[in-house]
């Protein structure tokens, strides 16, 4: 099933990615081992984890399926199944890339997702 699924970043780390022609995540993603990956109903929740306050991200929109068996479905926060991208992210693999800015509650805003 082919479902889109969400990254955020800081926007220096994916411009730099985009000139080199690959992404390998963010600090977190590095020493996690794998890229994190958040469906349309986990990733506000994931923002207000791990990214609170924190300004400057943008949001990637990536096809599941364009990842092929890179893409792994993993147990995390109380036992549900997050997308893990164990490798490096294509600029091409990307659907699309948004601001993901902070609104006056400090809390991020999201475009409408799928």
């Amino acid at each position: 099933m082919t479902r889109m699924i969400y990254h955020m970043c800081p926007a220096e780390t994916w411009e730099a990615a985009v000139r080199a022609g690959g992404y390998r995540g963010t600090d977190d993603d590095l020493r996690d081992g794998f890229i994190h990956f958040s469906t349309a109903d986990q990733i506000a929740e994931s923002a207000r984890r791990h990214r609170a306050e924190q300004a400057g991200l943008l949001l990637l929109a990536v096809e599941s399926a364009r990842l092929g068996d890179r893409l792994k479905w993993e147990k995390s926060r109380g036992g549900a199944l997050f997308p893990h991208l164990y490798g490096a992210l294509d600029p091409a693999e990307v659907a699309w890339v948004e601001p993901l800015p902070l609104g006056p509650a400090r809390e991020h805003v999201f475009p409408p997702l799928s």
